[in-house]
Parts: structure tokens; sequence; C-alpha cells
């Protein structure tokens, strides 16, 4: 069998794109991940974010890539709307990757916006919907 040099670099370069499309949803894959503390993760802005209903309010844990994000010097707003009633509450650090709101309640079909300022003055907004 006597192949071409032209069709032999058609075979090869072909091969090559066939595999670099096998490998790209492995590559790309950068979406919401999956909730460590039960509540609900979204992604904004390279960070991972997990919305926690908690007795008194709700916490918010920061993640960037696949690492605790320090919330020292992070500060925000969490805006909740239930129906049509709305609450809102300062978002504060509780140490290590934890953002604490106070006073608010998450019930199911709420929706949710943390509007945050990091240390580097860098501004986040997250979207939550409660199920």
């Amino acid at each position: 069998m006597n192949i071409k040099p032209a069709c032999l670099r058609l075979l090869v370069t072909s091969t090559l794109c066939a595999a670099s499309l096998l490998a790209a949803p492995a590559v790309f894959a950068h979406g919401d991940g999956k909730p460590q503390h039960g509540g609900i993760v979204r992604t904004a802005s390279d960070l991972s974010f997990e919305l926690v209903a908690a007795a008194d309010g709700a916490t918010l844990y920061v993640i960037d890539h696949g690492k605790d994000y320090d919330t020292a010097g992070v500060s925000g707003k969490l805006t909740v709307l239930n129906g049509a009633d709305k609450s809102e509450a300062d978002l504060k650090p509780a140490g290590g990757n934890k953002l604490e709101a106070k006073g608010v309640k998450l019930g199911s079909g709420a929706k949710v916006v943390a509007a945050l300022q990091t240390a580097g003055k860098k501004t986040v907004t997250v979207r939550f919907t409660v199920k």
C-alpha cells in the first residue's frame, strides 16, 4: 500500500483534531461544583460560592479552584426575595472561607443575590434560587 505524503498529513491532522475534541470537555469543564455543606453552589468570577441556610440567617462559603478562599477583608450584602417580601443583611467574614448573614430566611423558591467586594476591591455578584 502506497500512501502519498499529502494524504498521510491529512490523516494525522484529522486524528489529532478528533483527539483534541474528545479531550475538550474534560479540559474546559468549569461550572457549578458539588455542594460540600449541603447548600446551593454557583460560580462567578472564577470563584465558587455555596449558599447554606442557617437557623438565624445564611452562610456563604467561598472556594477558589478547589481551595478555601480567605474571606478576611471581604464585605457584602445578601438580598433575599421571598415572593413579594424582600430582606437584606450584611455579609461578614466568619473565619476561613465563610461569610455570614444574620436575620434572613431562605424559603423554598426564594431568589437570593450576594453582592460582594473582595479585599482587592473587586466586585462580584452571585445569584441563587432556593429549591
